[in-house]
């Protein structure tokens, strides 16, 4: 411990050289918790000082990261929505964004068919939905991860405003480390704290990595095979249906209240139909499918394309909690799949709006009654019928989308 506390009164003096005043308090706060509180919980959990020391003796917090409550302060959902997967849906399905993803997933699709088809006899998960997650969230493994994977998850587990979450995974991080399954130079992240190909958080790598070249390590970072099957297991292992689709794009015509849409408001996927629900394409659904339950998306309410999803578009979302996420992936791995086949309806322009508005026009509702999941600032299933329910009420056309008109009338 006297090592430690050596390397982090070395490393807090000649960052506060430089600091200002604001900044130096932070830091002086951050090396006392990281040596008073985390490192004990770190040893309490098997850590060696020597590899506590290598990972966080020299880290310095990042300010600059997005959504961190400063000590002393309360947190609030931040002003402006940082990530692009609660932002509007017409931004995120860019075909420019898509086709890159769907093309590429094309041409890996055949370099890797055998590695492909192997994953999915074990795991159940089609080639096309991994190789859409894989294009998503690292571009095949192009992408530049540059950030050090210790300083974004201290920062976070010191000052979030989900400390506890991060508190977890920088844990993980260090037992990562202590097993032998990556070297500290080795753990970059991106800006959220996400790791390597598939981009894991520490503790799904700690539940989820595979080895699938049989090498002794499951290797997210430079194996393609690795990364393709620990996508593969995490989504099993969070209840991947196998033999079931992801969902279809549908036409939902306006006897149907798009405040039906959600996981809860689930039927049989024959008896959506029997309400007029069909699929865009003019086909019916599948037999195996229509005796099955599945539930309305409408992701922009009213505003783009409705679907009719199936559990495994909500294993999806275990992934990344964002309906334009698992949307992403459900409809690019169809493109890879089946050709390159666009949604039949468009997404209609959508406002910009403020996340800090969009969650007092959440807390407004809730003072009504309604269940909007949390007032996140994130326009969510429950928050978008929520809408609906009140347009309807108040004898509006029901959309199931805010814009700026329902945030005043709201006020």
């Amino acid at each position: 411990m006297r090592h430690l506390a050596h390397a982090l009164c070395i490393s807090l003096s000649a960052a506060l050289v430089s600091l200002p005043a604001a900044a130096q308090n932070v830091s002086q706060q951050f090396q006392s918790w990281l040596q008073n509180d985390l490192w004990p919980d770190a040893r309490a959990r098997g850590i060696s000082e020597a590899t506590f020391n290598a990972a966080l003796g020299k880290v310095k917090p990042m300010l600059d990261l997005p959504d961190l409550v400063m000590p002393g302060e309360t947190a609030k959902p931040p002003r402006i929505q940082h990530q692009a997967e609660f932002g509007a849906p017409a931004n995120y399905f860019a075909e420019k964004i898509v086709s890159g993803v769907t093309a590429g997933g094309r041409n890996r699709a055949g370099q890797l068919k055998s590695a492909l088809a192997s994953i999915e006899q074990r795991f159940g998960v089609p080639g096309g939905i991994l190789l859409a997650v894989w294009g998503r969230e690292s571009g095949f493994g192009r992408a530049n991860i540059p950030h050090n994977a210790f300083a974004v998850l201290s920062t976070k587990a010191f000052m979030a405003r989900r400390k506890e979450m991060f508190r977890k995974e920088v844990l993980a991080a260090l037992e990562m480390v202590q097993r032998g399954h990556v070297t500290v130079a080795e753990m970059k992240s991106s800006w959220a704290g996400a790791l390597g190909q598939p981009q894991f958080l520490p503790t799904s790598y700690l539940q989820h990595a595979y080895d699938a070249d049989g090498d002794g390590r499951a290797d997210i970072w430079t194996s393609q095979v690795d990364t393709l099957a620990s996508i593969a297991n995490y989504l099993a292992n969070h209840g991947w249906v196998k033999g079931r689709d992801w969902g279809f794009e549908v036409a939902v015509p306006d006897s149907i209240s798009c405040a039906l849409e959600g996981p809860d408001h689930g039927m049989r996927i024959a008896d959506w139909a029997k309400m007029g629900v069909k699929r865009t394409n003019g086909r019916p659904f599948p037999d195996h499918e229509a005796r099955q339950d599945g539930f309305l998306l409408m992701p922009a309410g009213r505003s783009g394309p409705a679907f009719i999803v199936t559990p495994n578009f909500y294993v999806l979302k275990a992934y990344n909690e964002s309906d334009l996420y698992a949307l992403f992936v459900g409809h690019s791995a169809d493109r890879i799949t089946y050709g390159d086949r666009a949604f039949a309806a468009s997404w209609s322009p959508t406002e910009r709006m403020l996340r800090a508005d969009i969650a007092a026009m959440q807390r407004s509702l809730e003072k009504q009654g309604y269940d909007v999941g949390g007032a996140d600032g994130l326009p969510g299933f429950r928050t978008r019928r929520s809408i609906g329910e009140w347009q309807a009420k108040d004898g509006r056309k029901p959309t199931c989308f805010p814009d700026t008109r329902i945030i005043n009338a709201l006020k």
